[in-house]
């Protein structure tokens, strides 16, 4: 039997934030302690780690704004992932990029006019307004509020949620339309580097059934592909470490992997194999390079002695998460118990959502597991990139943003996710 061993370079820091409740025009969480005094975090399926709490800024807030008619029945669920490309506000705090600084000419006005952009995209990315927005390099808190606020009022996206590492410049937030039944924020440290964006965890409650959403900015490339991957990888521990403990409590719970991951679907093979990346495809030699053999038993023979032999213990999935084009995702070269998931890369997305020294690449993601194709309650539906005017340039590019003339939205796509509400199958006696 494998023997759990503590990893002494790894650190896992949580902070717990109640949902809001209405008191009047804003309702905020702020600063709240984590609920686990005791400091270890104990999962039985991967090593135990270390984990020292520590203060993530972050807000959960209510905003005044008419909100979704919570008494009509929603079967259907928008839900949009975009990185808006470093949208800070007018207030100088230090952390600014220089381009978004007083003396660079950056501005109130150029803020809210800024905002009104964004805000108009996002209002007509769609039929309908998206139920749930995940906006990624976002400065604060305020920035998540004047949207709400502003420009998306009449939406009503009443609830938002923030994070972010402090001293850095950016975060990521949530603007939804339905309640946060609960909200989390999730760090790591790997040795001496931190995830450089928390990880947010969303639990809505939509006809009384649960819906669970990661919310990523994962660490960039900027340094190298392989030197980064362990900070990306560390931000997949963090998922599959609190998937695990999601399924042992609540089994059979929709799951949503969505943001910039800072990595393509298949990544693997564009390394050519040559090392693990958080996301590894369920492909054979990604399995074996991970330390997994998927033998059969004519391959097995009876001097075959786990006790005796020397190789390394059996191998558990700690840090990456595994890909799958199949509905419902399931395992075929990984052990079947592992943690997979669907991407929509290859199937319902083509091409890329992010364009770099003119190759399209897939780093921004929606991964749902299988019980988002059980046939009831929620379901896969569709999922598409954003690839029209006014996202893309006359190239059919990203239109990036340029804070000086105020022209274009980011360099990033947004993608969507739509999802629907399938009745629950009743059992036969």
């Amino acid at each position: 039997m494998r023997k759990d061993h503590l990893h002494k370079g790894l650190q896992c820091k949580h902070s717990d934030f109640p949902a809001p409740k209405p008191t009047g025009n804003i309702q905020q969480c702020r600063n709240y302690r984590p609920k686990n005094r005791q400091g270890i975090l104990q999962d039985p399926r991967v090593f135990p780690v270390l984990c020292l709490m520590f203060f993530i800024q972050s807000a959960c807030n209510m905003v005044s704004s008419p909100g979704a008619d919570l008494s009509k029945v929603q079967n259907n669920l928008t839900i949009v992932s975009w990185n808006v490309q470093a949208l800070f506000d007018a207030e100088e705090s230090g952390t600014e990029y220089q381009e978004y600084t007083d003396a660079a000419g950056w501005n109130e006005h150029k803020y809210q006019a800024r905002l009104n952009t964004l805000g108009q995209a996002l209002d007509k990315m769609d039929e309908t307004s998206p139920d749930i927005i995940a906006l990624l390099e976002v400065e604060n808190s305020r920035v998540l509020e004047d949207l709400a606020q502003g420009p998306l009022e009449k939406q009503g996206y009443k609830w938002t949620f923030f994070a972010n590492t402090p001293g850095n410049s950016l975060g990521l937030g949530v603007l939804s339309k339905y309640p946060f039944e609960q909200t989390k924020a999730h760090s790591l440290t790997y040795y001496d580097e931190t995830t450089p964006r928390p990880v947010l965890e969303i639990c809505v409650r939509i006809q009384d059934t649960p819906l669970i959403l990661f919310v990523c900015h994962w660490k960039s490339k900027l340094g190298g592909d392989l030197p980064t991957e362990s900070l990306r990888k560390a931000s997949a521990r963090i998922l599959v470490r609190r998937i695990r403990e999601i399924g042992n409590d609540s089994p059979n719970t929709p799951i949503i992997i969505m943001g910039d991951l800072n990595e393509n679907y298949d990544e693997f093979y564009r390394q050519t194999g040559q090392y693990i990346s958080a996301l590894l495809p369920d492909d054979p030699e990604a399995a074996e390079l991970a330390g997994y053999q998927n033998n059969t038993e004519e391959d097995s023979t009876e001097e075959d002695d786990p006790a005796e032999n020397n190789s390394t213990p059996t191998v558990i999935q700690a840090d990456y998460l595994i890909l799958s084009h199949n509905k419902p995702p399931q395992a075929l070269h990984f052990p079947e118990d592992s943690i997979v998931f669907y991407s929509p890369w290859g199937n319902e997305l083509a091409e890329g959502s992010y364009n770099y020294k003119n190759t399209w690449e897939t780093i921004d993601h929606f991964l749902l597991n299988d019980a988002l194709f059980n046939q009831s309650g929620w379901n896969f539906d569709t999922c598409k990139v954003i690839k029209e005017e006014p996202f893309i340039n006359a190239a059919g590019k990203p239109f990036l943003y340029n804070p000086r003339t105020g022209l274009g939205l980011s360099d990033h796509l947004p993608i969507l996710l739509r999802i629907e509400m399938r009745a629950k199958q009743a059992t036969g006696a």
